[in-house]
């Protein structure tokens, strides 16, 4: 019973007192956050908290700051004997807490003080900071470290582990101009429709809400029906005739060039019309350019915005990737 008694003081004493004694951690002991991945596929991360010349740790408390709408605590433990709290979350911050048991002393030196499990949501980069720590001694005497140690995870989707367009993306997941086919895929190698590759632009452009478009394949309701009304009205797209934008074919990669040369038109101010023609002699399969192409293909190349399929091939007449669609996109947006 007394036993009891004294493990409900303790927790009590850390979560509930009024801290009176702050002093400066780096004067007296140093703290690090360690972990030993920050990409995995599954989204679970462990993170390290530890403590190098403590003196006298009987119980702690440690609070962290992340974002509940991004990832979960799975979990907290330490190879310190006594009682834990289980973790307690509010608003985006979880508190962690633990107390030795008995009249015994407090841990001293360098140690491993404990670990928390979180798990990303879904994919994309999220951040954990750990931003206090407070230590009561075996005398239940207190200290209190205000600390600034973050870390930033990545959980990536299963089907880009090893993918050329890996990073560029999960750059774009991050920045919400694109998302997975679920919680765990990105389909990189599937073809993107001309909608998809318009949406992709009107989300990564933020461009203002458009208020007409003229093509009768393009129905009010339709997912991509606002977003191919703001492409139209910036002059991003335009349709395979003058009233059909065909929103579920494959796009080609001539297409998605021309499309992203408008866009890149957008956002400089300069007419396609203007930009300045470059050879495309080094594609063996030049003659397949489709004319209207050929000016926003030899820019796009010589940009950096675009690329062959192989060093001698364009392939313009063979469909976009959902991964070409998100590396073209990024480029955009870092020359934009």
């Amino acid at each position: 019973m007394k036993r009891k008694m004294m493990m409900s003081t303790l927790i009590c004493m850390l979560c509930t007192m009024v801290w009176i004694t702050t002093i400066n951690a780096e004067a007296v002991s140093d703290f690090s956050m360690n972990t030993s991945d920050i990409e995995s596929v599954n989204g679970q991360f462990t993170i390290t908290l530890n403590g190098k010349n403590i003196k006298d740790l009987y119980a702690y408390e440690a609070k962290f700051n992340f974002d509940p709408n991004l990832m979960e605590v799975v979990k907290a433990e330490t190879t310190i004997k006594g009682f834990s709290v289980s973790p307690v979350i509010k608003g985006n911050v979880v508190t962690i807490a633990h107390t030795k048991i008995g009249n015994v002393d407090g841990q001293k030196g360098n140690m491993d003080i404990t670990k928390i499990t979180f798990k990303a949501k879904k994919a994309g980069s999220s951040a954990v900071k750990w931003t206090s720590f407070r230590i009561l001694d075996h005398n239940l005497k207190d200290q209190s470290f205000t600390l600034d140690k973050s870390a930033t995870f990545t959980r990536i989707f299963s089907d880009i582990a090893g993918h050329w367009a890996k990073a560029n993306i999960m750059e774009m997941v991050t920045k919400g101009v694109v998302t997975g086919v679920d919680n765990d895929h990105f389909a990189p190698n599937k073809n993107v429709t001309r909608a998809e590759f318009a949406a992709l632009i009107s989300r990564a452009l933020k461009l203002k809400e458009g208020t007409k478009q003229p093509f009768g394949d393009v129905k009010a309701g339709a997912w991509y029906y606002d977003t191919l009304k703001s492409a139209y009205d910036a002059g991003i797209i335009t349709g395979i005739s003058s009233n059909v934008f065909a929103p579920n074919k494959s796009i080609t990669r001539e297409e998605m060039t021309t499309m992203l040369m408008r866009a890149k038109s957008y956002t400089t101010g300069t007419k396609v019309e203007a930009l300045p023609n470059f050879s495309l002699k080094k594609f063996n399969d030049e003659g397949k350019i489709s004319e209207w192409a050929k000016g926003s293909v030899g820019f796009a190349i010589s940009s950096g915005l675009m690329e062959g399929r192989s060093g001698s091939l364009f392939a313009p007449k063979e469909h976009a990737t959902r991964a070409e669609a998100a590396v073209v996109i990024k480029r955009l947006l870092a020359g934009s």
